[in-house]
């Protein structure tokens, strides 16, 4: 920080903090960002109806070209909410863009997309291409910037993940709870 400006930022007392309060605003920023962006496409190619999540749940139910249960689809996408995902797979096999399978011998079921899916998933990564790739390609290095970005931003959500943990091992310490 320069000596002329300071942000008096109760997350940010040292310099290693305000570092780490500017990324995380801007993960803030870029999410907010990446949600207008999906929304928008969604509308061009055909799937206003979807909510960002529904949106992700479908691309990760068509990666790799092979069926999903709910539970990997939660921890694809590092999520703990398996109802709300639920939620969302029935919403999709209602609107027609996944079928749901029951796994042969098992209670358990599978989720794949449909010929619908597919098209407006294909239709979603030609617009992707068209419009927002392409502009990532006149960045200089950006190859190398995203695989450091990648890389860094799994470290952190690993250690999020763990302070997570951490953090729910803790109780707070109030007057009424100390022992003499």
């Amino acid at each position: 920080m320069e000596a002329t400006y300071y942000r008096d930022w109760h997350l940010a007392k040292d310099e290693t903090e305000f570092r780490i309060t500017e990324l995380e605003f801007t993960m803030l920023r870029a999410l907010e960002a990446f949600v207008r962006w999906v929304a928008s496409a969604d509308e061009i190619v055909g799937l206003s109806e979807l909510k960002h999540s529904e949106h992700l749940i479908l691309h990760v139910i068509r990666m790799q070209n092979r069926p999903k249960s709910g539970a990997t689809i939660a921890r694809l996408l590092n999520r703990d909410d398996l109802p709300n995902i639920q939620y969302s797979l029935r919403k999709l096999e209602s609107a027609g863009y996944i079928k749901k399978m029951k796994e042969e011998g098992t209670k358990n079921y599978t989720y794949m997309v449909t010929k619908d899916g597919k098209k407006r998933t294909d239709d979603y990564a030609e617009l992707r291409s068209e419009i927002f790739i392409k502009r990532l390609k006149n960045i200089a290095e950006f190859e190398a910037q995203l695989k450091d970005a990648t890389n860094l931003l799994s470290l952190l959500t690993g250690i999020y993940e763990e302070c997570s943990r951490t953090s729910s091992t803790l109780n707070r310490l109030n007057h009424s709870n100390r022992q003499s």
